[in-house]
């Protein structure tokens, strides 16, 4: 593989972790399959595992000299699930300036670009479809449709229900949870982007993805969880149609997430719901601006 990409690392490391001392190692197409990866993926895991005195490699043959230690893994940090990874290349190409309704995806080369399987694409694709903004085509290809006002409005109407929801979840937390460790650190991100907002403003879309993940995940709702692939995608899609003042906008919202931050940090929960609900009103007036301006008109 030419480049060691996320996708790479995140089944390295889950199938490194499994891996028994003496045991013998099935076929690249099945490993592939068993991991949901392609099978240029599956050698490249192979490659690394032998490279590495984990497994000895003669041709057909695969055994396994030692498990591995931790230090044979990649960081965390550098790891995503299977699912982030094709959710942010599949934001990626619809975020890209030449992207507009009527665009064609084709899970094939979408695949290919990730270096994972179409099956792990295609079922991404299969549960994205059920918010109407892409639709099946014959042989693999999928259709980019573009979303109306009325339909940004229903979304904005249901983040902001759910959202209130996992904001109070989160404010109720013991104190030993882990997301307050990683809300602290969310909080000094917001304040280095700050810092150097000139140059790092175009950053913010992905801190903001993060932070709001984040939010959800406390409520520990699957359904708020799955929705929250329509929200990750539309709440930034947008940007594409208006980048006006877009430094300024991505400024504000930084001071909008700080204050969210502190009102979480206190446990109040009428701050709490203030700030969330101050925060997903500017969101909902910099989507509805960044519309394109035909279908303003036409309400």
């Amino acid at each position: 593989m030419a480049r060691q990409n996320t996708v790479f690392k995140e089944a390295y490391n889950r199938y490194a972790a499994a891996l028994r001392t003496d045991t013998a190692l099935p076929s690249e197409p099945e490993i592939a399959a068993q991991l949901g990866v392609s099978r240029s993926t599956a050698r490249a895991i192979l490659t690394r595992l032998s490279d590495e005195g984990i497994i000895r490699w003669n041709k057909r043959q695969k055994i396994v000299l030692r498990e591995p230690t931790d230090r044979d893994l990649f960081p965390s940090e550098e790891t995503d699930s299977l699912h982030d990874i094709i959710e942010r290349s599949f934001m990626r190409r619809i975020l890209a300036d030449d992207a507009a309704p009527g665009m064609q995806i084709n899970e094939l080369e979408l695949a290919r670009e990730i270096g994972t399987g179409t099956t792990s694409v295609r079922e991404f694709l299969i549960r994205f479809s059920r918010f109407g903004l892409i639709e099946k085509r014959p042989n693999s290809h999928w259709t980019l449709k573009g979303f109306t006002r009325e339909f940004a409005l229903e979304l904005a109407d249901v983040r902001e229900m759910f959202e209130l929801h996992s904001a109070a979840e989160f404010g109720r937390l013991p104190k030993d949870n882990q997301a307050w460790i990683d809300l602290a650190a969310m909080r000094e991100e917001h304040l280095s982007m700050l810092a150097d907002i000139n140059q790092r403003f175009k950053d913010f879309s992905v801190l903001d993805e993060r932070f709001h993940l984040l939010i959800h995940r406390a409520s520990k709702n699957r359904f708020i969880a799955d929705f929250y692939d329509a929200i990750a995608i539309i709440f930034h899609y947008h940007y594409q149609w208006n980048k006006t003042a877009a430094r300024e906008r991505n400024e504000r919202a930084i001071h909008e997430h700080l204050d969210y931050i502190a009102a979480l940090e206190s446990g109040d929960q009428a701050a709490i719901g203030k700030a969330c609900r101050v925060h997903l009103r500017s969101a909902r007036q910099t989507l509805l601006q960044s519309l394109p301006q035909t279908m303003n008109d036409n309400v």
